[in-house]
Protein backbone atom coordinates (compact mmCIF):
# COMPACT_ATOMS: atom_id res chain seq x y z
CA UNK A 1 0.00 0.00 0.00
CA UNK A 2 2.78 2.19 0.73
CA UNK A 3 4.63 2.21 -2.39
CA UNK A 4 0.90 2.42 -4.27
CA UNK A 5 0.03 5.59 -2.33
CA UNK A 6 3.21 7.04 -2.74
CA UNK A 7 3.85 6.10 -7.06
CA UNK A 8 -0.14 8.14 -6.91
CA UNK A 9 0.65 11.14 -5.47
CA UNK A 10 4.26 11.24 -7.04
CA UNK A 11 2.48 10.75 -10.36
CA UNK A 12 -0.18 14.03 -9.83
CA UNK A 13 2.41 15.63 -8.21
CA UNK A 14 4.33 15.74 -11.55
CA UNK A 15 1.05 16.33 -13.82
CA UNK A 16 0.49 19.43 -11.98
CA UNK A 17 3.86 20.40 -12.48
CA UNK A 18 4.43 19.75 -15.81
CA UNK A 19 1.58 22.39 -16.53
CA UNK A 20 0.39 20.30 -19.88
CA UNK A 21 -1.74 21.78 -22.20
CA UNK A 22 -3.21 18.71 -23.23
CA UNK A 23 -4.06 17.42 -19.53
CA UNK A 24 -8.06 16.75 -19.59
CA UNK A 25 -8.26 17.94 -16.04
CA UNK A 26 -11.50 16.63 -15.55
CA UNK A 27 -11.22 13.12 -16.24
CA UNK A 28 -7.84 13.28 -14.08
CA UNK A 29 -10.15 14.95 -11.45
CA UNK A 30 -12.56 12.32 -11.38
CA UNK A 31 -9.88 9.46 -11.14
CA UNK A 32 -8.09 11.55 -8.46
CA UNK A 33 -11.83 11.54 -6.37
CA UNK A 34 -11.48 7.51 -7.03
CA UNK A 35 -8.35 7.08 -5.61
CA UNK A 36 -8.76 9.51 -2.83
CA UNK A 37 -11.83 7.78 -1.84
CA UNK A 38 -9.95 4.42 -1.83
CA UNK A 39 -7.14 5.90 0.03
CA UNK A 40 -10.09 7.47 2.51
CA UNK A 41 -11.43 4.63 3.50
CA UNK A 42 -8.47 2.40 3.91
CA UNK A 43 -7.22 5.23 5.98
CA UNK A 44 -10.70 4.36 8.37
CA UNK A 45 -10.09 0.93 8.20
CA UNK A 46 -6.21 1.49 9.34
CA UNK A 47 -7.59 3.72 12.41
CA UNK A 48 -10.54 1.47 13.77
CA UNK A 49 -7.34 -1.36 13.29
CA UNK A 50 -5.31 1.06 15.30
CA UNK A 51 -7.52 1.60 18.05
CA UNK A 52 -7.91 -2.01 18.57
CA UNK A 53 -4.61 -2.83 18.90
CA UNK A 54 -4.14 0.49 21.21
CA UNK A 55 -7.18 -0.43 23.53
CA UNK A 56 -5.68 -4.25 23.72
CA UNK A 57 -2.64 -3.01 24.42
CA UNK A 58 -3.60 -0.72 27.16
CA UNK A 59 -6.30 -3.54 28.61
CA UNK A 60 -3.35 -5.81 28.95
CA UNK A 61 -0.72 -3.41 30.50
CA UNK A 62 -3.70 -2.59 33.16
CA UNK A 63 -4.11 -6.48 33.89
CA UNK A 64 -0.38 -6.82 33.81
CA UNK A 65 -0.15 -4.06 36.27
CA UNK A 66 -2.67 -6.21 38.71
CA UNK A 67 -2.08 -9.94 37.88
CA UNK A 68 1.27 -9.86 38.16
CA UNK A 69 1.74 -12.66 35.25
CA UNK A 70 4.42 -13.19 33.47
CA UNK A 71 2.58 -14.38 30.47
CA UNK A 72 0.72 -11.35 29.86
CA UNK A 73 4.03 -9.58 30.11
CA UNK A 74 4.68 -11.26 26.76
CA UNK A 75 1.44 -10.75 25.20
CA UNK A 76 1.97 -6.75 25.91
CA UNK A 77 5.33 -6.48 24.31
CA UNK A 78 4.03 -8.50 21.12
CA UNK A 79 1.04 -6.15 21.15
CA UNK A 80 3.30 -3.20 21.19
CA UNK A 81 5.18 -4.58 19.10
CA UNK A 82 2.90 -4.59 16.66
CA UNK A 83 1.19 -1.50 17.94
CA UNK A 84 4.25 0.48 16.29
CA UNK A 85 3.97 -0.17 12.83
CA UNK A 86 0.16 0.24 12.84
CA UNK A 87 0.49 4.08 13.68
CA UNK A 88 3.42 4.76 11.56
CA UNK A 89 1.12 3.34 8.45
CA UNK A 90 -1.92 5.02 9.42
CA UNK A 91 0.66 7.86 10.08
CA UNK A 92 0.92 7.78 6.34
CA UNK A 93 -2.19 7.12 5.02
CA UNK A 94 -3.56 10.40 7.34
CA UNK A 95 -0.67 12.54 5.89
CA UNK A 96 -1.09 11.26 1.87
CA UNK A 97 -5.03 11.54 1.95
CA UNK A 98 -3.99 15.22 3.50
CA UNK A 99 -1.73 15.74 0.41
CA UNK A 100 -4.16 14.43 -1.84
CA UNK A 101 -7.35 16.96 -0.59
CA UNK A 102 -4.49 19.97 -1.33
CA UNK A 103 -3.52 18.47 -5.05
CA UNK A 104 -7.35 17.93 -5.77
CA UNK A 105 -7.33 22.07 -5.27
CA UNK A 106 -4.42 22.71 -7.83
CA UNK A 107 -5.52 20.37 -10.24
CA UNK A 108 -9.07 22.46 -10.34
CA UNK A 109 -7.24 25.70 -10.38
CA UNK A 110 -5.43 24.43 -13.19
CA UNK A 111 -8.92 23.53 -14.78
CA UNK A 112 -9.94 27.09 -14.31
CA UNK A 113 -7.18 28.36 -15.57
CA UNK A 114 -7.59 26.33 -18.79
CA UNK A 115 -10.98 27.38 -18.83
CA UNK A 116 -10.15 30.83 -18.59
CA UNK A 117 -7.79 30.63 -22.01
Amino acid sequence: MKKRILAYLSYIDNLLEEDNKETDWDEEIKKHLVQTGFFAHERLVHLIVTVLFALMTLMTIIYLNYSGKMVMLFLTIALLVLLIPYVMHYYLLENSVQKMYVQYDEMMNKKHKAFKM
